[in-house]
């Protein structure tokens, strides 16, 4: 058996990790596109490294893009195997790959009318949005703790990674030469404090341990304390500057989090009236996933319900599909708070909302989560005082708040909680992936000193031996 890394290797996006058994047999364990790039990420995501039609089949630990993203990429290359995940990745997968499918041709779209002023011939999209509908023919989920038979010799179950909805470490038992081996690739690992979902699950013994290191170095605030930083902002911002609130989140998992923290609050009599936005229709549409799938749930949320029933909703909260309503929000100098994607601030209405609003001091950009380095999320971020966006340079003005504890992706030493259910000395090898290089060194310190071994940082290209 032998593992290749084709994406989130040294760095965070691109999630693709190729199995290839003994008698040749090759699982790919997520399909994401690298975001975040520049101009080389069309081209690391048209070169995958593989050829698609050799893949038998694909297991997908979530629904995030930078982990499902190529899914219908593949599917268009060739690939005709099962892609099996669980009931919310699946349904998730349903809008979002479209969702993604109709940015690769508006952004084609947009791309080539520059080439044609420059006399260049035109570039296809890496996929369409009707190769994301074909792709859904393909999925086959099952639920958590079930056993699933991929081949006669590999056997998964999912456990609940508690990262997003739906969200799942990979258990793979796989015999090969009168040999038994326990695999675990973690996927991205959730927080132990969970508002939402259900804290990560103890997975079962791996001799093999593939697992995530985004916030390898890093320890989130304590959770408890996010609502009370958040309604500092909101109050600054809203109230005594009498400005609006950008918070650029991802459709999936952060705007959630968002939503119910606000409505907590509101329930809890603390919020002011202030009115909220949710400005991204694949936004809507994900939380009307979240709400189809209670199972999910923490007992917090669920007691909650009880008297609450829609977690996701309050006075003076708008879910905004049309674009009218989007052009709208700009145009109003109304103290408000916009909750729009995407997260790193490279696609999505949000640009539109930081173009009309970044230049601004009354306003304030709250970060509320991971930013790749090259992204425009991270130079503001880290305090560049101009910024691109849409080919205009903006003068930063406006406040830059950053608030980590809503963050899906545990600290380092959550992940080490997480990793407690294991006997250490039955881990034969750990890789590392999912994280920047520095950061990976770090973890890989950490895990060591709590008396983890035989870790490797996985190169990307690189074949390894797991038998």
């Amino acid at each position: 058996m032998k593992i290749t890394f084709y994406g989130a290797a040294k760095e965070v996006t691109g999630s693709k990790h190729l199995l290839t058994t003994d008698d040749g047999k090759k699982i790919l364990l997520d399909c994401g596109m690298f975001q975040g790039k520049g101009e080389e990420t069309d081209g690391m995501n048209r070169n995958l490294g593989f050829n698609p039609r050799d893949i038998d089949y694909l297991i997908l630990s979530h629904a995030h893009i930078d982990h499902s993203g190529l899914i219908p990429y593949i599917v268009k290359m060739g690939f005709e195997g099962m892609i099996i995940c669980t009931h919310a990745t699946r349904d998730l997968c349903s809008i979002m790959l479209l969702d993604s499918g109709r940015i690769q041709e508006h952004d084609t779209k947009t791309h080539n009318k520059k080439r044609q002023a420059q006399g260049l011939p035109p570039v296809d999209p890496i996929y369409l949005a009707e190769d994301a509908v074909k792709s859904m023919q393909q999925f086959v989920s099952i639920g958590y703790n079930q056993k699933f038979r991929v081949t006669d010799e590999v056997t998964l179950m999912f456990t609940d990674s508690g990262h997003i909805l739906g969200s799942a470490a990979v258990n793979l038992t796989i015999k090969e030469n009168g040999k038994v081996l326990n695999f675990c690739f973690t996927g991205d690992i959730g927080r132990q404090t969970n508002s939402i979902l259900r804290n990560p699950q103890a997975f079962p013994q791996a001799d093999v341990i593939v697992a995530e290191s985004t916030y390898g170095n890093r320890l989130h605030d304590i959770r408890r304390e996010a609502q009370d930083k958040l309604l500092k902002v909101v109050v600054n911002t809203c109230v005594q500057k009498k400005g609006k609130l950008i918070i650029p989140s991802f459709s999936v998992g952060r705007t959630q989090e968002i939503v119910y923290a606000l409505n907590q609050l509101v329930m809890a009599g603390r919020m002011p009236k202030v009115k909220t936005y949710v400005d991204s229709p694949l936004s809507v549409n994900a939380t009307n996933i979240y709400r189809m799938h209670p199972e999910c749930f923490n007992k917090e949320i669920l007691h909650v319900m009880e008297k609450d029933p829609d977690p996701f909703g309050f006075n003076n909260l708008f879910y905004i599909q049309s674009i009218e309503d989007s052009k709208r929000l700009n145009e109003s100098h109304e103290p408000c708070i916009v909750i729009s994607s995407s997260g790193m601030m490279e696609a999505g209405r949000v640009k539109h909302h930081l173009a009309n609003n970044i230049s601004n001091p009354k306003n304030t950009i709250l970060i509320v989560g991971y930013c790749e380095p090259s992204t425009l999320g991270a130079k503001i971020k880290r305090g560049d005082t101009h910024v691109s966006i849409f080919g205009n340079s903006y003068e930063v003005r406006a406040d830059v708040e950053a608030l980590e504890s809503f963050s899906a992706h545990g600290d380092y030493s959550e992940m080490i909680v997480y990793m407690s259910c294991q006997d250490k000395k039955q881990i034969k090898k750990m890789f590392l992936v999912h994280g920047e290089e520095h950061v990976m060194e770090d973890y890989k310190q950490i895990l060591e000193e709590n008396r983890f071994s035989n870790i490797q940082i996985g190169e990307k290209g690189v074949e390894y031996e797991l038998l």
